[in-house]
């Protein structure tokens, strides 16, 4: 009996050795699932990871590849930049921050009208400083051109640029543009939509102005414009010109003369300055007669006597991205690039233009006609 017992309690503990033996199988495989799938992730991502880099080393060397002279972007810059801009004055101090930020390079800025660049540029002829030159005027651009000092230069997405914003031989870039209109006080016009022959009227004596076209690169562009659509015209601005028009001066003068009161109506008044006005509360208004205007590229530029040509390129580049062009949105300007809008003013497709505009007959002429439309008034 005692034997039998024996032989009972020890099937019993075998049978108990091989349960627990089970369940401890069993915790280990619940145990060692995650892990094998944990292990996958890891592999996966480690996976990912591989890619991505390769991806990147792809990217690289892709852009490695990409011609030295479309950009400096896989390039150390360092140094200065000496660059001449006409205004707003807010926009670049803007932009010299951002390129400052994004470079490392400093920036030295000389702000001025057209003109004043233009006469500071004669003035250092013997003794360049310049690196790149920005104007309001494109025919002034154009006249830079033709003098032999400037450097081509294929800018990283010039192709974005309106193609009227950008010459044949890549040494103006239009990368923001203004056009000129009639600018009213609201308080003195309720409302006016009279073409410019129209000024002439009696109802408008001794209440119109004009910027001073040999001072705004814009007036004197738009004068040219008018010109060569309307060749030797000169009846319907003698007649304005006696109908009491005052020249105030430049661009902000002239401006000023009208959120005043002191004169009604602004002819040929650069835009973008009308729009930021009106969007702090002066009693303005802006419209662009039926006839057409001109709308201006600003053309920048790079001098061949620049003694620092990559930091150049880098600057023309910087002015035709998408941070620059955020930036001339903001500043009530037109972007000089084709795929980008803003809500903040007119539109370049919205503008009516004179046709076909000669701006060889523009940078010939532009000069004495600027200064016979001063004769007129003075």
């Amino acid at each position: 009996m005692k034997k039998v017992l024996n032989t009972l309690m020890a099937l019993s503990i075998a049978a108990s050795l091989a349960a627990c033996g089970n369940a401890n199988t069993n915790e280990a495989a619940e145990e060692n699932k995650p892990a094998e799938q944990t292990q996958n992730v890891e592999e996966n991502t480690s996976e990912k990871t591989e890619d991505t880099e390769n991806n990147q080393e792809a990217t690289k060397e892709e852009n490695t590849d990409a011609p030295a002279e479309t950009s400096e972007a896989n390039k150390d810059l360092s140094g200065t930049v000496t660059v001449y801009m006409p205004s707003p004055k807010g926009l670049n101090e803007k932009y010299v921050a951002a390129f400052e930020e994004e470079t490392g390079v400093k920036v030295d800025l000389f702000e001025g009208t057209t003109g004043e660049i233009l006469a500071r540029l004669e003035a250092e002829k013997d003794n360049p400083v310049a690196d790149v030159v920005v104007l309001a005027s494109w025919s002034d651009g154009l006249a830079m051109k033709n003098d032999g000092g400037l450097e081509s230069y294929e800018a990283k997405d010039s192709d974005k640029l309106y193609p009227e914003f950008l010459d044949a031989d890549h040494q103006l870039f239009g990368t923001s543009a203004s056009a000129v209109g009639v600018i009213y006080n609201t308080t003195i016009y309720e409302s006016i939509d009279a073409d410019w022959s129209d000024f002439a009227d009696e109802a408008y004596n001794g209440d119109i102005a004009m910027p001073d076209p040999e001072k705004s690169g814009a007036a004197k562009d738009f004068l040219a414009g008018y010109f060569s659509e309307n060749k030797d015209d000169w009846k319907t601005w003698e007649d304005v010109a006696a109908n009491g028009l005052t020249i105030p001066g430049a661009n902000k003068a002239a401006l000023e003369a009208v959120t005043t009161g002191e004169k009604g109506i602004l002819l040929a008044g650069v835009d973008y300055n009308a729009y930021k006005s009106i969007d702090e509360g002066e009693p303005l208004a802006i419209y662009y007669p039926k006839s057409g205007t001109v709308v201006n590229p600003r053309p920048a530029m790079i001098l061949k006597t620049s003694k620092n040509m990559d930091n150049a390129k880098a600057f023309v580049d910087f002015l035709i991205s998408d941070k620059a062009q955020e930036l001339v949105v903001d500043a009530y300007l037109l972007p000089g690039r084709s795929d980008i809008t803003t809500d903040k003013r007119t539109n370049v497709g919205d503008i009516p233009q004179f046709k076909d505009l000669d701006w060889d007959y523009m940078l010939e002429n532009a000069d004495d006609i600027a200064a016979k439309m001063n004769s007129l008034v003075k």
